[in-house]
Formats: C-alpha cells, structure tokens, sequence
C-alpha cells in the first residue's frame, strides 16, 4: 500500500534540491542568454570532489562540501574564462562547447572511477517517522540546507547591490554597461555561482542516492524540464517549477511506474508549452 504522506514528504524535500540545481541553470541563462550543458557534469565534479575529500583524506561532511564547493567553483570559473567569455553573444557555440565538455568530463570520471556507484557519508545519519512515514534525517537535512540557500539566493538577488547588477545586466546588458556595470564580472560571477550551486547538490545528491559517472544527467534533464516551465531566466519560476516536477517524478515512481520516471516531467513541460509558451513566469531575474 502506498503511504500518501511519505510520498508528500519525499517530494517536498527532494523538490527543495532540484530547486538548488535550477536556480544555477536559470541564473546563467537569465543574464546570458545561454545554456550551460556542463552544468550536470558540475553536479558530478562536486559529488567526486566531495567523495575525495572523503576517501583520499579522510575529510568529513564539513571538509567534502567544502571541497565541492571549491572544485565546482573553480570548474566554473575556468570554463567561463577559457571558453565561454569569447563566443558568449553566440548562444549556439557556447552550447555546443559546453556540450562537448560535458561529454568530456563524464568520459573522465568513467576512465578513471568506472561503472561503479560510490556512496559519501549522510550529513546527517538515522531516521525519524511522521505520522508512519519513515523520513531519514539525511534528507531533512537536504531539506533545510536547501531552503537556506534559496533563500539567500532570493535576498541576494533582490536586497544587494550586486543583485540589482545582476538584475539590469539580464535586462540589458549595454544599457547595463553604459551606467558602468561590468558585464563580463557579473556573467562570470553568474557561472561560479551555478556551479557552486550545482557541487553542492552533487555531493546532497550523493549523500542521499549513490555518485557515478553518469550522476549528473538525470538533474540536467529535470533542470531543463523545470526552467522551462518556470519559465526561462525566472528564478521564481524555477522554484515552482522544481517542486511540480520535483513531485510529478516522485509520484509517478511510487504509484505508476519507476521507469516512466524520467518521462512524466517532460509530458508536463510539453503540456505547459502547449497552454502557456512563456512558461509561469516568462523571462525574468527578479523575483521581489
């Protein structure tokens, strides 16, 4: 018998965390215009990273996520510098690139980790029941932690200067220049902070599912089947979004079928098309 409120509990939380993976899609796209197909391959850098801290030096929880965030920025960073900054008005290129690298670093991980699934330690172990659910700590944990980080994403975003930066950059990036806001700083800002972003959820992810060399796919999909229906470049419609895909995955797992998983979140985003083409939000940064 399937319990409602285990299923509720479940996709609430995870919801939370495809959140965290869709801001940093979004925050790429609503200044630049462009989409980043590494960003999967940073949740996996993160996740491994978090993994080496672990394994390799023997780290714990505070050491792994600091070494995803650490090794996800830098990834970031030099992708942006190396690659990006040069074509980034050729939304085309920059998506082929970053497609090209992606494939690369998945490649990577598989020469040098194989097939193999490795696990990093919870960030917090045991488990409690709500109201006959059992709910591990771990995931609770998740939870928080990824609320606390939207909502610094959100306050940054809206009650700082560089936020509003950021905001008139994606609106215009000239007329953001012309009243000398550097556009460059604030897209490659915008790069380390997805990718920063997105080690973290990898190595969350780890911590509740497994890490593999594949282990970033799954989030890309589902961050393009969130942005989109949230609408492309809106960091609140990210949020949304997260949690209708977040809970349609969750409930066709455990109620209909396991391997229409990945399915059922992109019918939605197609019916969401069809009714609304802009997506809840249309393209926006603010989310005041």
């Amino acid at each position: 018998m399937v319990n409602g409120l285990a299923i509720a509990i479940q996709a609430a939380m995870l919801s939370a965390l495809y959140a965290v993976v869709a801001i940093g899609f979004t925050l790429i796209f609503g200044v630049g215009g462009v989409l980043n197909l590494a960003h999967g391959a940073t949740i996996t850098i993160g996740a491994f990273a978090g993994f080496y801290a672990v394994s390799a030096f023997g780290g714990g929880v505070f050491a792994a996520v600091t070494a995803a965030v650490l090794a996800s920025g830098a990834f970031g960073a030099v992708l942006y510098l190396g690659l990006i900054r040069p074509f980034r008005d050729d939304p085309t290129i920059i998506m082929i690139l970053t497609l090209i690298v992606a494939i690369a670093i998945e490649y990577l991980f598989l020469v040098v980790e194989g097939t193999s699934a490795y696990t990093v330690p919870q960030i917090v172990a045991g488990t409690t029941t709500v109201g006959g659910a059992s709910v591990p700590y771990n995931l609770v944990a998740i939870f928080v932690a990824s609320w606390l980080i939207i909502g610094a994403v959100f306050y940054w975003v809206n009650r700082t200067d560089t936020g509003r930066a950021i905001i008139a950059t994606s609106m215009d990036s000239k007329g953001a220049f012309l009243v000398g806001i550097d556009s460059d700083q604030i897209n490659l800002l915008m790069w380390v902070v997805a990718s920063v972003l997105a080690g973290i959820a990898g190595y969350f992810f780890g911590s509740y599912l497994t890490i593999g060399w594949s282990m970033g796919r799954t989030p890309l999909i589902l961050s393009f089947a969130i942005v989109i229906l949230g609408g492309l470049g809106s960091v609140r419609g990210s949020v949304i979004g997260a949690y209708l895909i977040g809970s349609i995955e969750v409930v066709t797992t455990n109620v209909i079928n396991p391997q229409l998983q990945g399915l059922a979140p992109l019918v939605a985003v197609i019916i969401i098309l069809l009714v609304r083409p802009s997506g809840l939000y249309g393209k926006e940064i603010d989310i005041a």
